[in-house]
């Protein structure tokens, strides 16, 4: 067994990894009513298949993708064997570096299949947050092109936020309705109130990140006017003077034209009577 086994199922050497998984292992009418139930509630199931039998079995059941373990990031052959079914692939990577990976997006896609996500992860369980690396996510992105996502084993709710500020579409987290429950990972997942927090940290983080377009926002239009700058006039100029430098400045309000137009400006006639401290406008140049 791996150290975290031992750590929360004891060191009983009669007891392989092997019996541990029986313990753990889910038949296939508790699939099935997993997924009735999922039906009924609005979840898409998932499933993970650790081998062909269960990616049979997981197909016959209409799963609508195939989220595959960090444990057979590598495993070329039982990655062919899945894209031949032909539904969408997520790729979790623990324990992988980028040549490992990159050689297993382009195995899937030489068979055919581009519907792909890729999700970064620590093989740790649970992980330090130190031990994240969330920054390859930006490197999937940028080196894979495809969906990227993030399978997160920290106790920590940062991730979630840092994960989906750096364009993480997917999620992952273990979750248990009770952490003190027989077996390896419930330590280190979530409760259910803790999984609603994430998620809705996550949908909030979604909100403040907006979109890709720098532009006045329907709440800044009025303190765009109160508060930004502009050209002022520092006294009284009547009708078709010539505007010289110590008769303007700039401050608020920004309802005259912007600062930069300030030398510009500078040698030009007035086409109407201003009064001391009025925003200059383009329509009082002649």
């Amino acid at each position: 067994k791996s150290t975290y086994h031992i750590e929360t199922t004891g060191d009983d050497s009669s007891q392989t990894w092997y019996d541990l998984l029986k313990t753990q292992e889910m038949s296939k009418q508790m699939h099935v009513e997993l997924i009735n139930y999922c039906q009924k509630v609005g979840i898409i199931f998932l499933s993970t298949p650790y081998d062909a039998e269960s990616v049979d079995l997981l197909d016959e059941l209409g799963v609508a993708a195939f989220k595959i373990a960090s444990t057979d990031t590598n495993n070329i052959p039982f990655l062919k064997y899945i894209v031949k079914k032909a539904k969408p692939l997520i790729l979790s990577t623990a324990m992988s570096n980028m040549k490992e990976v990159k050689e297993s997006v382009v195995a899937i896609r030489d068979e055919g299949l581009e519907e792909l996500a890729v999700l970064q992860c620590t093989g740790n369980y649970p992980s330090k947050t130190d031990d994240s690396n969330l920054r390859v996510i930006s490197s999937y992105k940028r080196e894979l092109k495809c969906i990227v996502g993030y399978s997160d084993h920290t106790p920590d709710l940062i991730n979630a936020v840092a994960a989906t500020a750096l364009g993480a579409k997917i999620y992952e987290k273990h979750f248990t309705v009770d952490k003190s429950l027989p077996g390896p990972d419930h330590r280190m997942s979530l409760n259910l109130e803790e999984l609603k927090s994430t998620i809705q940290i996550i949908r909030d983080t979604e909100k403040s990140l907006g979109n890709t377009e720098k532009e006045v926002l329907n709440c800044e239009k009025e303190n765009r006017g109160k508060l930004r700058k502009s050209i002022i006039t520092t006294c009284d100029i009547p009708i078709h003077s010539e505007i010289k430098k110590e008769m303007i400045t700039i401050k608020r309000p920004g309802y005259g034209m912007p600062p930069v137009m300030i030398d510009a400006i500078i040698g030009k006639k007035i086409n109407k009577n201003i009064s001391k401290n009025s925003p200059l406008t383009f329509d009082d140049i002649s």
